[in-house]
């Protein structure tokens, strides 16, 4: 008998109950079959097997595809076979114990919240397979045999060539491909820069902002000094001793302000002064909704601002790819830092973003999620104004997030309330610098991009039922 098996109808062993289903011959469909029974538990340590021709014709398989199926798991130490023995479960064939196996289906809270409204996330359905499949085509067929080798430290030349024109173009920065090193994020930039001993603290910051930042930081040994907000940004003013200082300027995080003209110039000449460099992180600076967005403030001095970005906001966080545009002198000792060969930022994917952006899919695909989350924002606004006008939505119209502000002393209930509803988002208190003296506000963290779009109007319902009242 044929040992193909096409078939994909089960068949059960009588004693055994082993259901021979899956890709493969039959031979393959019973050593996973009996893999599974010994794992599980059903055949203990000792079970004597039934002898090669009583389980051939149980099975209706030839005699030849259960002997191969017994050698091959004998060989693999599940299964023993000794002479007068027959063939037996191995001793040290131990299964699974029950508390380690994972429940077919968990409890509905076990699952997590039914509403992601955290902030950090862009909605991922709307990541463009098809164009970025194009563009990653392209770039394969047209890559020169050295992109198969290890990397340049720097990053492709095709890829920060076409960062060098984009950022100019959408962003105001002023720089050239030899200024600009690729990262896989912000986070890895900052290990970079601080983690390499390219720069040393205290490092000013703003004193609303990523916690997982500051752990970086300190991790690096690198104390950060946190900088009051008002309307109007960062209170730069406040600049003291500090070797650099670290700003959302285009869309304060996550408050939502961005950084006056008057605080940008004086920044600078804080930079001149004392000789240190101002990181600017333009985390969502392309998705302004109310009018152009603002530029970058790299381009007021391109030799005291290290300017980073990244696609994990407008493309995707799975990409894994970001860039440094640098004062002159930090290139080397960034790359020096970053090791003779790429070791982060796949190769193949810095091709392919490369071209995403010639062909102009990135343009496409940015004002294609601009007009979304413009969108969104707008239906959380509208959703307010109709079940809780005591709610303010603050900040400029721009980003992926909002911050709702909430009468004082109900932050955390309101937290917990979003829990009870199966909402998942942040208070604002949890992106506070613990040494800061600015006067603490409650409010409400939505991260309105990240739910997909059948999702969203589920998730705005459970939010305002969990607003507190006025």
């Amino acid at each position: 008998m044929a040992d193909s098996w096409v078939n994909a109808a089960e068949r059960i062993g009588s004693d055994l109950h082993l259901e021979l289903t899956g890709p493969g011959g039959r031979r393959a469909a019973l050593i996973r079959a009996l893999r599974e029974a010994v794992r599980s538990g059903r055949l203990a340590p000792g079970t004597r097997l039934p002898p090669y021709r009583s389980l051939a014709v149980d099975l209706g398989v030839a005699r030849n595809t259960v002997a191969d199926a017994y050698a091959e798991l004998v060989a693999e130490g599940w299964l023993t076979a000794r002479q007068g023995s027959g063939t037996r479960v191995a001793e040290r064939a131990e299964p699974l114990r029950a508390a380690a196996r994972v429940p077919a289906k968990a409890p509905p809270r076990a699952r997590g919240p039914r509403h992601d409204l955290t902030q950090g996330t862009p909605d991922v359905s709307g990541f463009p397979r098809t164009a970025w499949l194009a563009s990653y085509r392209r770039a394969l067929q047209q890559a020169p045999n050295e992109v198969f080798g290890p990397g340049d430290p720097a990053g492709r030349p095709e890829l920060r060539e076409a960062l060098t024109e984009y950022l100019a173009r959408a962003r105001g920065v002023r720089t050239a491909p030899d200024r600009i090193v690729i990262c896989s994020g912000f986070a890895h930039a900052l290990r970079l820069l601080f983690g390499g001993g390219v720069l040393r603290g205290p490092l000013a910051v703003e004193a609303y902002g990523l916690g997982f930042h500051r752990e970086v930081l300190a991790t690096a040994g690198v104390r950060t000094v946190p900088l009051p907000l008002d309307e109007h940004g960062a209170r730069v003013d406040r600049l003291g001793r500090e070797r650099a200082v670290l700003l959302t300027p285009a869309h304060q995080f996550p408050t939502g302000g961005p950084l006056h003209p008057a605080r940008r110039a004086a920044v600078i000449d804080w930079a001149g002064a004392r000789d240190g460099p101002i990181l600017e992180d333009d985390y969502d600076g392309e998705f302004r909704y109310d009018r152009r967005p603002v530029g970058a403030v790299q381009g007021l001095d391109p030799e005291r601002v290290i300017h980073i970005g990244s696609v994990s906001k407008s493309l995707s966080p799975a990409v894994r790819l970001g860039w440094m545009v640098l004062p002159e002198r930090y290139v080397g000792a960034v790359l020096a830092a970053k090791g003779e060969r790429e070791a982060w930022a796949s190769i193949l994917d810095q091709l392919s973003l490369a071209d995403f952006i010639v062909s102009g899919s990135y343009d496409r695909h940015v004002r294609r999620m601009r007009q979304r989350y413009r969108g969104r924002r707008d239906r959380l606004v509208a959703a307010l104004a109709a079940h809780a006008p005591h709610i303010e939505v603050t900040g400029v119209a721009a980003g992926l997030h909002a911050v709702l502000r909430l009468p004082t002393g109900t932050e955390a209930s309101a937290v917990k309330a979003a829990a009870w509803q199966g909402v998942a988002l942040d208070g604002l208190a949890a992106f506070r610098h613990p040494e800061t003296d600015m006067p603490a506000d409650d409010g409400l963290v939505v991260g309105y991009a990240t739910p997909s779009e059948h999702a969203y109007g589920p998730a705005l319902e459970a939010l305002c039922g969990a607003l507190p009242p006025p």
